[in-house]
């Protein structure tokens, strides 16, 4: 076997995907990961879970501990190890070390840069006070679990209604806190359309979220113990307790003065097997770009699924194997208490930006047969092309199982289906668990109507 040194920057999903497949492929290589804060491989999608207490404790989320990575697999993990700079020339990288603050620079022969993303905020008076939070690393769910408890805050503004902004209201209204939150589009949500985000809005607001919608974050007011409020350009909302949700970014700013390509974003630009512009240095994760399958053009996206897949295409890869990831069609599911969140594909207004021509519905059904007791709404908008009827997109909002239909969408969309292939799908029947026609065949039907009548 190939006998080399192997460097990881990044211990979470990613960087210990990659880690572990190198091994199982070569016992004789070196493996040494830096990690940034003190925890590796966790699921990062469970800490709003953990903080509501729906998960008991945060030890609950972690998969393995660099103790067990060290003895069992012989990968040296270094938590509370950050890599600050990248020298590709020389083949090495400067490590900082938070405990005494001291610096070292390690050689590698073969370099994996799995840093994840961070939450954005932009450069706001205020934003480093006390109590405002950004919910991307088990530490900062275990801050805002402490602060929860230590504190006892009241009022929580979320800035931002995306993915993590909805998780994050049903763990504080759980919680017992009054809850708010700013966005700066007409409907949260902007991964939905305007017509799917305004159900969600409206969701939230039955639960008793307070949502202002169309206003821009301007800062925070703060005293000696912590955030006060929330300042818009439209009002100031009094807060003890802030959650960042206004998106994630690639945490990458320690490559900006390296030879690694990086895109508008900030993203590594990879090839399909996670090998970065630099021979021997590859990336993966919520720090690299990927591809989208519809479009065919590059992509970003931050995922618990599609770090574990390139992780592994890139552990494959490094170990002297052979993989390639395809790319994504940007399925993605959240929840609100009851209500569930999907949606997969294009938008109408990437479609727009693209010049496709397409045809759109939105149908409300319902969840099971309708003579079945608690039978809940379910609404799904389909997308499709209007030349050929290829299905380009999919959005669901519903109750008890209704996310999970986006799979079928999905698959549709990997595939390359039409709508007269979804209709045609053989699709699972029983009164408990769907209407004979499956309300993500029934928006086929009708959408496959307005093609023609267009």
């Amino acid at each position: 076997m190939e006998k080399y040194k192997l460097v990881i920057i990044g211990g979470d999903a990613a960087g210990m995907t990659a880690a572990s497949k190198v091994r199982r492929e070569n016992e004789n290589c070196e493996i040494i990961v830096f990690e940034k804060s003190e925890y590796v491989s966790y699921s990062a999608c469970g800490i709003p879970y953990f903080i509501s207490g729906k998960v008991t404790s945060s030890e609950e989320l972690i998969v393995r501990t660099p103790e067990e990575f060290i003895k069992k697999y012989k990968i040296d993990t270094r938590i509370s190890h950050e890599v600050i700079e990248i020298d590709t020339d020389k083949n090495q990288v400067l490590v900082h070390k938070s405990d005494d603050k001291t610096q070292f620079w390690e050689s590698y022969d073969k370099l994996l840069i799995a840093t994840g993303g961070k939450a954005y905020c932009p450069d706001v008076e205020n934003r480093d006070a006390d109590g405002i939070f950004g919910i991307s690393t088990l530490r900062s769910g275990i801050k805002v679990d402490n602060f929860i408890k230590n504190k006892n805050p009241k009022n929580a503004v979320i800035v931002g209604g995306g993915y993590i902004g909805l998780e994050m209201a049903e763990a504080l209204l759980i919680k017992g806190l009054k809850v708010s939150l700013i966005n700066r589009s007409e409907e949260i949500m902007n991964t939905l359309d305007p017509d799917m985000g305004a159900l969600v809005n409206m969701a939230m607001k039955n639960l008793g979220v307070k949502i202002y919608t169309q206003e821009e974050l301007k800062g925070f007011t703060a005293d000696k113990n912590g955030v006060t409020s929330v300042v818009t350009n439209k009002r100031t909302l009094k807060a003890d307790l802030v959650i960042l949700g206004m998106g994630t970014s690639p945490n990458t700013a320690f490559l900006k003065n390296s030879k690694i390509k990086l895109d508008e974003k900030g993203a590594v630009i990879v090839a399909k097997t996670q090998r970065t512009n630099i021979r021997n240095v590859w990336s993966a994760g919520d720090c690299a770009t990927t591809t989208h399958l519809v479009t065919k053009k590059p992509f970003y996206i931050a995922l618990g699924t599609v770090a574990n897949k390139t992780g592994l295409v890139a552990g494959k890869n490094i170990g002297g194997g052979k993989a390639v990831f395809p790319g994504v069609v940007g399925t993605a599911v959240c929840k609100i208490c009851v209500f569930e969140v999907a949606r997969t594909g294009l938008l109408e207004k990437q479609l727009q930006k693209l010049n496709i021509d397409y045809v759109a519905t939105m149908i409300k059904t319902k969840s099971r047969a309708g003579y079945y007791p608690d039978s809940k709404d379910i609404y799904v908008k389909l997308i499709a092309e209007k030349r050929t009827g290829r299905l380009l997109g999919g959005q669901i909002i519903g109750e008890e199982g209704a996310a999970k239909r986006i799979d079928v969408l999905a698959t549709a969309l990997t595939y390359k289906l039409t709508l007269r292939n979804i209709i045609d799908l053989d699709l699972s029947y029983a009164p408990p668990f769907s209407p004979v026609w499956d309300p993500v065949q029934t928006a086929a039907r009708k959408l496959i109507t307005l093609l023609k009548e267009s």
